[in-house]
């Protein structure tokens, strides 16, 4: 195919990936998609103020309200309901039989930016519906990003390059640290968080302790890996996406970790949230409040549960608190490197305890038993099955190797080695292989954690 029609093929490929799910959902992408085509080339050729915020409204409200009635419309029915039975008012709504379209989330917020970006004259808007509808669905970053701005791949899409090997070679390598940090990590990781999480009030101390600390591995290598995947999918093809994962687990604050984590989300929210709201060129009470609105919509974006609204008020409370401390100083002493390093872990595991529980129930009953070291550990593990706890044992080196590894790209010996010599390189990339083989095929897996959102 000629490479000017490239685009088309990148087109049918992602909507054909797309409808491996269902195929009803190509409806609900190229509806808001089609408007906000349409929209953003006639709030580029206005003059009129009033009609290009005009709409831009209609862009926001059409994709936010798709969001909101796939995704939160049972949750506001059932919050409704219970508001009513609590004030003993004889009002009942029924849930609708909904089911939640793979990748909403991140689909529409793409959207949003590029409309949003059309408005602000940072962008040109796109003439060709069919390359527009390839930006929106492009499949690597359909389901579960990275959130790509306009401006970064509507580029890219309109100026593919011809395959050049260098790029499938890097983008291989992506693919294959991405497999391995979901199928060989990740998966192995999930069966002892599950076990404890699903019967937390079976496990006590230790035992949760270490399905805390478990989760925090297991989410990031099963969303940093996905990432990874389609990061080096898309490279293969020539084009880069943005970076969403950046060692977040070596930060020594709140904000630097918000800084390493889903960078593609965080960022979305600051550029088109926390900042319209006046970012902190505003009196000290409201820019706190800037502050803790953005992570809570962050909170409640991941999900239509309490338990992810309370997920974002604890990190919207924390940011908050060391953001007033950087510009008031009222802590005595800063903790020393390593020491922060701990902490901020050791908070952010916390905070994920209300991020994997199955209810808020289970999260206070899981902050219960982390502290009541009154029950043998011993005991506890031995409830597991065989394969149980060969799982558990072999998730701590596991994790012991990707905190090495993942460091070790800092240090020159490694560099040198694994850069510099074919063998080393090879040895590495067939040791990933037979990993992941061994574990994708023989052993059960699961699904992406994000691509519930």
């Amino acid at each position: 195919m000629p490479r000017k029609y490239t685009w088309i093929m990148l087109l049918i490929a992602s909507l054909f990936f797309y409808m491996c799910w269902r195929w009803q959902y190509i409806f609900l992408l190229f509806f808001p998609a089609t408007i906000d085509f349409f929209v953003a080339r006639n709030i580029e050729d206005s003059s009129d103020q009033k009609k290009r915020k005009a709409l831009l409204m209609l862009s926001i409200v059409t994709n936010l309200g798709l969001l909101f009635y796939f995704k939160y419309f049972n949750f506001f029915i059932g919050s409704v309901n219970t508001a009513s039975s609590l004030m003993n008012i004889p009002f009942f709504l029924n849930a609708a039989k909904i089911l939640l379209p793979v990748g909403i989330s991140f689909y529409t917020f793409q959207s949003i930016s590029y409309t949003v970006e059309v408005y602000r004259k940072n962008i040109k808007a796109e003439r060709n519906f069919g390359r527009f509808a390839l930006f929106v669905s492009f499949f690597p970053q359909l389901v579960a990003g990275p959130i790509n701005r306009p401006q970064i791949l509507l580029p890219q899409l309109n100026n593919l390059q011809p395959l050049d090997p260098a790029n499938m070679v890097k983008g291989g390598r992506l693919i294959l640290w991405g497999l391995f940090k979901k199928i060989v990590v990740a998966d192995r990781l999930a069966f002892f968080v599950n076990i404890v999480y699903n019967s937390p009030e079976s496990y006590h101390g230790t035992a949760v302790l270490l399905a805390t600390i478990f989760f925090a591995f297991q989410i990031y290598c099963d969303f940093s890996g996905y990432s990874d995947i389609a990061i080096g999918v898309a490279k293969t093809m020539g084009v880069d996406l943005v970076k969403n994962f950046n060692k977040p687990y070596f930060s020594h604050s709140i904000k630097e970790f918000w800084d390493k984590w889903h960078i593609s989300l965080s960022t979305w929210f600051r550029d088109y949230l926390y900042i319209p709201l006046g970012g902190n060129r505003v009196p000290m009470a409201r820019w706190i409040f800037n502050l803790f609105i953005t992570f809570l919509v962050s909170g409640i974006w991941h999900g239509a549960s309490l338990n992810f609204i309370i997920w974002g008020a604890i990190h919207g409370v924390l940011i908050s608190i060391e953001s007033l401390n950087a510009k008031l100083k009222f802590m005595p002493f800063k903790l020393p490197g390593f020491l922060s390093l701990i902490w901020t872990f050791s908070i952010v595991s916390f905070a994920w305890i209300f991020f994997r529980a199955n209810t808020v129930s289970d999260s206070f009953t899981i902050i219960r038993n982390l502290f009541d070291f009154s029950h043998s550990f011993t005991a506890e593990i031995k409830q597991m099955t065989g394969a149980d706890i060969y799982n558990f044992a072999i998730g701590i080196p596991l994790i012991l190797l990707l905190v090495i590894f993942e460091k070790g790209w800092e240090f020159e010996f490694v560099q040198k080695n694994f850069y510099t010599y074919r063998p080393v390189r090879f040895a590495c990339y067939i040791s990933l292989i037979l990993l992941i083989a061994l574990f994708g095929v023989l052993v059960s897996q699961s699904s992406f954690i994000y691509f519930q959102f």
